[in-house]
């Protein structure tokens, strides 16, 4: 039979800041909620923090994030963070989101935790795409500066105004125009597509390229 590990032994093993209660009882060959209990004294000595049901993280390890929690927040579902959080990430706003906002092919829901308030926005699963690891890790997938753009615009086009107006976006040093376009005609509803074509084209021209100015005539 094999020998059961300590508390401390199973959150060694699991080497990421963000876990299940069920992750550790496996590790420890232990029921969930004894291992529940042992949590909880932990968090009771500061070592631990309970995010929300049955997810715990180490806010002292310096991989800790709270973007690190998305994928244990997704219901199974494919997430990626998005929209105006991804732009502030990628340094394309200063607005800072209240919220992280995550796209899904999941529902959309809110989910509450310790560490604020995650809103879940429902894509279709065909422009579920152009996304990829942040900075190289392993904890959470962002979009790439242009598709969480044209997200928000998609939204935009089904949710009113949440969306429609972001002040202060950068879209000069490096944001490929031409890119945001193609991610547009991706869209498979013609409705939705042409009007997101229209926000993005008004977008662009408000905000041209200062590079543009400079370039030789054709």
């Amino acid at each position: 039979m094999r020998s059961r590990r300590t508390t401390a032994q199973a959150l060694q093993a699991i080497a990421r800041p963000v876990f299940t209660t069920r992750e550790i009882a496996a590790l420890r060959g232990a029921s969930v909620a004894s291992t529940s209990q042992a949590l909880r004294r932990l968090a009771t000595a500061g070592l631990l923090t309970a995010l929300t049901r049955g997810i715990w993280c180490r806010p002292s390890d310096p991989r800790f994030s709270r973007f690190a929690l998305v994928p244990f927040l997704a219901a199974g579902h494919p997430a990626y963070v998005s929209l105006v959080t991804a732009l502030h990430l990628h340094a394309r706003i200063e607005q800072i989101p209240q919220v992280v906002q995550i796209a899904t092919t999941g529902h959309t829901r809110v989910v509450r935790t310790a560490l604020g308030r995650y809103d879940f926005h429902r894509i279709h699963p065909g422009f579920f795409a152009g996304f990829d690891w942040y900075r190289g890790g392993r904890e959470f997938l962002i979009a790439s500066p242009e598709k969480a753009l044209v997200d928000c615009l998609y939204l935009a086009s089904r949710k009113g105004k949440r969306f429609r107006f972001l002040s202060g976006v950068d879209l000069g040093g490096g944001f490929d125009r031409a890119a945001a376009r193609r991610w547009v005609r991706r869209i498979s509803d013609p409705r939705i597509g042409k009007h997101v074509a229209r926000s993005l084209a008004a977008l662009l021209d408000t905000r041209r390229d200062p590079s543009a100015d400079r370039r030789p005539p054709a």
